[in-house]
C-alpha cells in the first residue's frame, strides 16, 4: 500500500484501482469501524 497526493480535497482508499472508500461520496472521512470493515490486503 502506498500514499499518493491528492488535490481539490479528495480524499479515497484505493486498492488495485478499485476505490474502498470515497471522502466525496460518503461526505466525511473514514471512521475507525468504517476503516475496519474494508477489505485491504
Amino acid at each position: 500500500m502506498k500514499l499518493v497526493k491528492g488535490g481539490r480535497g479528495i480524499f479515497e482508499i484505493r486498492q488495485n484501482g478499485q476505490v474502498l472508500y470515497s471522502k466525496a461520496s460518503t461526505g466525511h472521512f473514514p471512521t475507525a469501524d468504517e476503516l475496519a470493515g474494508l477489505n485491504v490486503t
